[in-house]
């Protein structure tokens, strides 16, 4: 072997240690924005998403791993003016995409196809779009006018107590809830699961909770509308769903019917959707401290 050949394949290794990460323009409307720049080398959105899935398998298949953040082409614009970088560049679009994998949400790719992973990854940018969005907002919540207490900080410490004497009172199996809180200027949404058993929780997703009860944090700080249902899950049993909405800072149970309403309707259409077999809506048990302006007094 020569030097240059030795050269060549120790080049090869430390390609093969190099873990990337590609920014996707996933829908036809962002493509078509990027096409305004000489140097964007595609004109046809599906020919696109069809060599980067090739792309990708053949990274895969070569044991390099390679995440994928969403490309948004406002953000590339604000973030080339902001640098004062020139964003008709091929250089341009691999920075910013290199910021989007330090600070930006983006999934691993696992060999599945694009259409299967790009949900996960919308997921994950509406959790953390939801996530900077309500921690803002606690954070600017300020401290109410009669004891000076933060409000923020409450609303957080209330939340992650309501929580739990929930889940305290349902009864053992998988827990699956979802919090919704609808601001001025976007509906914000939690998901959180959860296992029991006569013991008490065997398992918990801690960062979802904490995810969830920002959410319902935000609610209570910016007295916003919204909502809570929790599906259990228990071996022999019905699936029993129950919800409560937000009041001020706490949460009012709702009625069975409430809750019948509430999960058999589409949220996009109003429609009525067909009950799910097998599933008891039920109103909640009644738990000591759960409900409105029970946290000793109510901020303003």
């Amino acid at each position: 072997m020569t030097p240059t050949d030795h050269h060549a394949t120790s080049n090869e290794r430390i390609y093969r240690e190099i873990a990337g990460t590609l920014g996707l323009l996933a829908d036809a409307v962002d493509f078509t924005a990027m096409r305004r720049y000489r140097s964007f080398p595609f004109d046809d959105h599906h020919a696109y998403l069809r060599h980067t899935e090739a792309v990708l398998r053949a990274l895969d298949a070569r044991g390099q791993h390679t995440s994928i953040a969403l490309f948004d082409p406002e953000q590339y614009a604000s973030y080339c003016a902001r640098t004062g970088i020139d964003p008709d560049t091929r250089a341009s679009r691999t920075r910013f995409t290199a910021e989007l994998a330090a600070t930006g949400p983006t999934v691993p790719y696992d060999g599945r196809p694009l259409a299967e992973l790009l949900p996960d990854l919308l997921d994950e940018t509406a959790r953390q779009a939801t996530w900077e969005y309500a921690t803002h907002a606690l954070a600017r919540a300020g401290e109410c006018a009669t004891c000076g207490e933060d409000i923020g900080r409450a609303a957080f410490a209330r939340a992650c107590d309501l929580l739990l004497r929930i889940l305290r009172s349902a009864r053992p199996g998988a827990h699956h809830l979802v919090g919704s809180v609808t601001t001025p200027a976007e509906t914000l949404l939690g998901v959180f699961r959860a296992r029991s058993d006569a013991t008490g929780l065997t398992e918990a997703d801690e960062a979802a909770a904490v995810e969830l009860a920002t959410v319902l944090a935000t609610g209570f700080a910016t007295r916003s509308p919204g909502g809570l249902v929790m599906r259990t899950t228990t071996p022999g049993h019905d699936d029993r769903v129950q919800g409560w909405r937000l009041v001020d800072d706490g949460l009012a149970p709702l009625t069975a019917a409430q809750v019948f309403d509430a999960y058999c309707t589409d949220a996009v259409s109003g429609e009525p959707i067909s009950p799910e077999s097998g599933v008891d809506y039920c109103a909640p048990p009644d738990i000591d401290g759960i409900g409105p302006g029970t946290s000793g007094h109510t901020h303003h």
